[in-house]
């Protein structure tokens, strides 16, 4: 069972009644990502305008998410495909290099089925027939992508309890537990000679951004993100490697990084009023 509003329930009951009336419907997606930003697209082959949004009609596809009606608490995971041209962009980066740069880890995903009079007027109403979360990408190429979503159901597998009696700081660095604002620890950079796609070369490269993440602005990893495994004389040694080699001059923000011990919370933060460890916690022993 879905609910509609009172107009669309009587528009179909309409058709029902008039039987060889034509009904018009059109599949709409709607991405939220986490940042907020949200991006809307249909099937149909003209715009929708429809809950304050405009359906784009000559951008993505997307094809899957069928709807599925149980009375269990199991999490309903599918499988759909995204269809995207170079020009189909988000925040500037091409869709499928975003995609593949985790722009849409987390992302929500819903789908609803718009039912129009005619293609020129809003939509009567419209039916949601899946909403979840961006689970995995499982491949992506040149034009396409094969992504698995999973319905809010999912949020019931996270670990409880939600917080551990551990020696290190349970909070996410700059998070509103650990209450850091970020960008008073991001440095400004860009690309020396050398670079690779696993090591940036900057002459700011120092200790502090280890375990911390960079972020391009420019170049062909714009709107990539990585994180710092180590620092060298001289170098960002990345985790994992970027999709291309970064150019001489591409700039980015390196951000510092946190062990989430006690001591690097004091000296290199001074936010031991924030942190959120047991660093006193005896250390596991065994009896013989």
């Amino acid at each position: 069972m879905r609910s509609a509003s009172p107009a669309l329930v009587a528009y179909l009951a309409a058709q029902k009644a008039a039987r060889d009336a034509p009904m018009l419907m059109a599949d709409c997606y709607t991405f939220t990502l986490r940042s907020g930003s949200i991006y809307t697209y249909t099937n149909a082959d003209v715009p929708i305008t429809m809950n304050g949004f405009v359906f784009a009609a000559n951008s993505v596809l997307v094809d899957g998410l069928t709807f599925k009606c149980t009375t269990t608490l199991d999490v309903d995971t599918q499988h759909i495909s995204i269809a995207a041209r170079p020009t189909d962009t988000v925040n500037g980066v091409p869709f499928l290099l975003a995609l593949h740069n985790g722009v849409f880890d987390g992302c929500g995903v819903k789908r609803e089925r718009a039912f129009l009079s005619s293609w020129q007027s809003p939509p009567i109403g419209s039916v949601v027939l899946f909403q979840g979360l961006v689970t995995s990408v499982d491949q992506i190429g040149r034009t396409s992508a094969e992504i698995t979503v999973a319905s809010d159901l999912v949020l019931l597998d996270l670990d409880m309890p939600r917080n551990l009696y551990q020696p290190t700081c349970c909070h996410t660095l700059f998070d509103s537990g650990c209450g850091l604002v970020k960008n008073a620890f991001g440095s400004v950079g860009a690309a020396g000679a050398g670079s690779t796609v696993s090591s940036i070369v900057w002459s700011g490269a120092s200790s502090t951004f280890a375990q911390g993440t960079v972020y391009f602005s420019s170049g062909l990893n714009a709107g990539a993100s990585a994180n710092i495994k180590a620092v060298t004389a001289g170098a960002l040694i990345l985790s994992y490697p970027l999709e291309f080699t970064p150019a001489v001059g591409d700039a980015f923000t390196a951000y510092q990084g946190c062990d989430h011990t006690i001591a690097t919370c004091q000296s290199k933060f001074n936010n031991p009023a924030n942190f959120r460890g047991f660093p006193f916690v005896p250390p596991p022993t065994s009896a013989y």
